[in-house]
C-alpha cells in the first residue's frame, strides 16, 4: 500500500494512511512523508500501534530532535515529554493560547510530533492556524510594512518563576520546570521565509512575542494584539480530532496552535517529541 493524504475538513491539514510508523521508514517513505508535511503543515497519522521507541525513530527520521527547555522527560527518555493532565486536575488547561511551540530559542524546532497514549475519542481537540494564509490574506502595503518588523521573543510571561507555570501554578501533573532563563529574549522576523518552501509566515504571536525592535512598548503591544486577533481567524483554522493511536505532526514554521478542554473529569496523556530545526 501506497502513502496516501485525504485533506482534512478544514482550510489545511491532511489524514495520511498507507505507513506504518511502528518500523523504520525507508528513504523514499520519509520523503513522501516530508513533503506531505510541508504541502498540508499538519499531518494526522491514524491506527498507529506506536510505542516510546517508535516516537523517538520517527522524530530522528524528520529531522532529529530539537531542544525542550522547561520540560522534564518521561522516566527513561532524554527526548520525550508527556503532555499530561490526570482526571481530578483542577488547574488550568495547558497550552491554552495561540503560539509556535519555543519561538525564544535561538533556533526555534522545525516541527512536534504528539503521540496519542491515554485519550478519549472526544474532547481535547486540538486548533490550528495557518500563518502563511494569515500573511498571503493581508493588503499589499501592510505585508511590506511587517516585513521590516523584528519581534523580541522570550519565555517570561509562561515559563519564569512568576509566570503561568511557575510557583503559584499547583496542583499540576505535567512536569513544567519553570527557572529564571526564560527572562532571556531572542530575536526573529516578524515574517519570515520558511526556509524548505520559501513561503512568507507570519511566525509566532503575543505571548512568546513581547515587543518589537525599535517601537514603544504600548505601540508593540496595540500591534501584536490587532496581529493577533488577524492570526486566528476562522478561516485559517483547522479543528483537529484526536483519536486512540493517532500521532500528529505539525510545522512550527507555517502554523500555530493551542489546545482546548473538554474532557474534564478525565485523564489525558500525549507524548511529545520536538523536531530540530531544519539544516539545509
Amino acid at each position: 500500500m501506497s502513502i496516501a493524504a485525504e485533506r482534512s475538513n478544514g482550510p489545511f491539514g491532511a489524514r495520511v494512511t498507507g505507513v506504518d510508523l511502528s518500523r523504520a521508514l525507508s528513504e523514499p517513505e520519509i520523503a513522501r512523508v516530508r513533503a506531505l508535511w510541508l504541502q498540508h503543515k499538519v499531518l494526522a497519522f491514524p491506527g498507529q500501534a506506536m510505542c516510546d521507541d517508535d516516537l523517538e525513530r520517527f522524530t530522528l527520521a524528520m529531522g532529529g530532535f530539537g531542544d525542550d527547555p522547561f520540560f522534564d522527560p518521561i522516566d527513561g527518555r532524554e527526548n520525550i515529554a508527556a503532555i499530561l493532565r490526570e482526571a481530578d486536575e483542577t488547574s488550568p488547561l495547558f497550552a491554552e493560547n495561540w503560539h509556535s511551540d519555543w519561538s525564544f530559542l535561538d533556533h526555534p524546532p522545525a516541527g512536534t510530533c504528539l503521540l496519542a497514549v491515554d485519550i478519549l475519542s472526544t474532547g481535547g481537540d486540538t486548533l490550528f492556524a495557518d500563518q502563511q494564509a494569515a500573511f498571503e490574506a493581508l493588503p499589499d502595503g501592510r505585508k511590506a510594512y511587517l516585513r521590516w518588523l523584528t519581534a523580541i521573543h522570550s519565555a517570561q510571561l509562561a515559563y519564569a518563576p512568576e509566570g503561568t507555570y511557575g510557583e503559584r501554578d499547583q496542583g499540576r501533573s505535567m512536569a513544567i520546570r519553570p527557572n529564571e532563563t526564560a527572562r532571556e529574549t531572542r530575536t526573529h522576523p516578524l515574517v519570515q521565509k520558511h526556509p524548505e518552501t520559501g513561503a512568507e509566515c507570519l511566525y509566532s504571536t503575543l505571548g512568546y512575542i513581547i515587543g518589537i525592535e525599535g517601537m514603544e512598548q504600548s505601540e508593540a503591544i496595540a500591534l501584536l494584539s490587532e496581529l493577533a486577533e488577524w492570526q486566528s481567524r476562522e478561516e485559517f483554522i483547522y479543528r483537529h480530532k484526536w483519536e486512540p493511536d493517532m500521532l500528529v505532526m505539525w510545522d512550527n514554521r507555517a502554523v500555530l496552535h493551542k489546545a482546548t478542554g473538554g474532557y474534564e473529569g478525565h485523564r489525558r496523556e500525549l507524548h511529545r517529541t520536538t523536531i530540530a530545526a531544519w539544516q539545509p
